[in-house]
């Protein structure tokens, strides 16, 4: 599933009504150059998810842990953009929370891929060209069984 999305205001929208589908276990990758809306996506997750803030960029802290508000799922908010592979994700021990959380992993292409089999995998490219402003293309990739494509798309589409 490709998008556009024209402004961070969007970006963020997209990520409440990406939040609306997720239930704990579920993971989300984020890919993307730096300044992609990666994290402004994660705020719209978090929430939409209800989860105690701000939700920022953990790329000094490694992972967040944001308490649900409402009721729901935790959101526990990773960046891999500083870890050197698998063996050092693996340190963090994110498979204590996989299960209970809504786990989204910025940086997370070539990384995190193994920390589910179900996964959303969220890749933002920066459009080109001055009249495109802040316009960011979105590809939505579902892997395994958990995701109706159909209804995701209905979901996420403004």
């Amino acid at each position: 599933m490709d998008l556009d999305v024209p402004d961070a205001e969007s970006m963020t929208a997209l990520g409440e009504r990406l939040a609306e589908l997720l239930r704990p276990g579920d993971l989300v990758l984020l890919g993307g150059d730096l300044g992609a809306g990666k994290t402004t996506l994660a705020q719209g997750v978090g929430a939409g998810l209800g989860v105690r803030g701000p939700v920022t960029s953990p790329t000094f802290v490694i992972a967040r842990v944001h308490p649900s508000l409402a009721g729901g799922p935790p959101l526990v908010h990773v960046d891999a953009y500083r870890l050197g592979g698998w063996d050092e994700l693996e340190d963090i021990d994110l498979e204590a929370t996989l299960d209970e959380a809504v786990t989204l992993v910025e940086w997370g292409e070539g990384v995190a891929e193994g920390l589910a089999g179900d996964r959303l995998e969220i890749h933002i490219d920066r459009a080109h060209g001055a009249e495109l402003g802040e316009v960011r293309h979105v590809r939505v990739r579902v892997v395994g069984d958990r995701w109706d494509e159909d209804a995701l798309a209905a979901a996420v589409r403004p």
